[in-house]
């Protein structure tokens, strides 16, 4: 065995909760422990709120532990509570199905699918769908106490604006998916988001119940900003894994735009860098840190999208605050009259409104000067269009 995992994850910021510490640094210290993460299978990609998980059970596969991927067919046609406000939309098995080969692609630049301790990805579908209804009520249900679980952060938030009793069986369905990896794989530790702590604590002391056997929970420090906003959405949206939604150069503009005092923690929590060679590169806190954040920005889009991707990523990135025109991404608009026209064709405004608007506010240049009219014509055939600071593009007019 390697060094004790939790020893690194400590290190690196990963752990906010755990329960049996001293017990569970002794188990993964001498012994391979299978251990389960679970992903929500409503998208055919993953997004940056998953990237902590990914890089979590790359520390603990690399130490020797076996993870198991669990994606929830069968909770994603209930929805999990936590952090939400709506409720979520029923799926398919063939959707799930899509969503979850897409996932593997993903999860295969981190964690290995074959070899020793080989991950694996299973289907709560596959055991919570066909489940008797009272037997469950009676095994599992009994050892659940509602005064409890009422107070479980989870349900708090929901209960003011309304928690159907559907969504209130989450956490026996997330419990009792964690005795079902217990009974199958030996799975003895589930690992999450803080905002889980309810459900998977729920579930360790659901199998110390019923199989007299120890198990135990870690939660994860939630990607936040310094000023508490959870990390990876954009005006767009999410900020995906899937280049086809995000694509290299945004994912990487994304990262390079990381607030000063976020860097470090990004650093050690998503990258593999060792923390002497962080330490050293966020010594200082003036405007040397852009060499971090160009640094990070690039072991990220890496480590996604592989080394190639990342070295054009970069270039265009330098390209577009230096001038190397032939590095940016292209975008080709059709039958482009006037600059507003381009930039509803390149994706770059939603609307003329809206692209009038960011006219309007100074925030469009062509080439190297401010647009002022609404109603500028293109330049040219070819020219290089910039949106703020952080949106830079050639477009092309066919």
């Amino acid at each position: 065995m390697a060094e004790n995992v939790m020893d690194t994850l400590r290190a690196r910021g990963f752990i906010k909760q755990t329960v049996y510490e001293e017990e569970l640094y002794e188990k993964l210290g001498k012994e391979s422990v299978p251990f389960y993460i679970g992903f929500d299978p409503t998208a055919d990609s993953l997004h940056v709120g998953h990237f902590m998980q990914l890089i979590a059970m790359h520390h603990m596969q690399q130490a020797g532990h076996k993870p198991i991927v669990l994606v929830g067919g069968g909770t994603g046609m209930i929805g999990d509570p936590s952090g939400r406000t709506d409720m979520r939309s029923m799926m398919t098995r063939e959707t799930v199905q899509h969503n979850v080969d897409c996932f593997k692609k993903q999860m295969a630049r981190f964690i290995d699918f074959e070899g020793e301790n080989a991950a694996i990805i299973v289907d709560n579908a596959d055991w919570l769908l066909n489940l008797n209804y009272v037997d469950f009520l009676r095994e599992i249900g009994a050892h659940f106490s509602v005064n409890r679980m009422l107070t479980a952060e989870c349900f708090k938030q929901r209960l003011e604006r309304g928690l159907s009793f559907l969504e209130f069986n989450y956490m026996l369905m997330q419990a009792y998916d964690f005795l079902v990896l217990f009974r199958k794989y030996g799975c003895a530790l589930e690992l999450g988001g803080d905002d889980q702590w309810s459900n998977i604590l729920a579930g360790a002391n659901l199998i110390r119940i019923k199989e007299q056997k120890p198990a135990f929970a870690m939660t994860f420090t939630l990607l936040t900003t310094s000023d508490g906003k959870k990390m990876g959405k954009t005006a767009k949206g999410a900020v995906w894994l899937d280049e086809n939604k995000t694509s290299p150069y945004e994912f990487y503009q994304y990262w390079r735009n990381t607030a000063d005092e976020d860097v470090e923690k990004c650093m050690k929590l998503l990258t593999f860098l060792p923390l002497d060679e962080i330490a050293e590169l966020c010594r200082y806190k003036d405007e040397r840190i852009n060499r971090a954040k160009e640094v990070l920005a690039y072991e990220l889009t890496k480590e996604v999208h592989g080394e190639e991707k990342a070295d054009l990523a970069r270039s265009q990135a330098q390209a577009a605050f230096g001038g190397l025109e032939e590095d940016l991404p292209v975008r080709e608009v059709k039958g482009a009259a006037t600059v507003v026209d381009a930039m509803v064709g390149a994706g770059v405004a939603k609307s003329k409104g809206e692209a009038r608007r960011l006219i309007e506010q100074g925030g469009v240049s062509v080439n190297d000067g401010k647009v002022t009219d609404v109603n500028m014509p293109v330049p040219a055939k070819e020219f290089v269009l910039h949106k703020g600071k952080k949106v830079h593009v050639k477009i092309v007019v066919e």
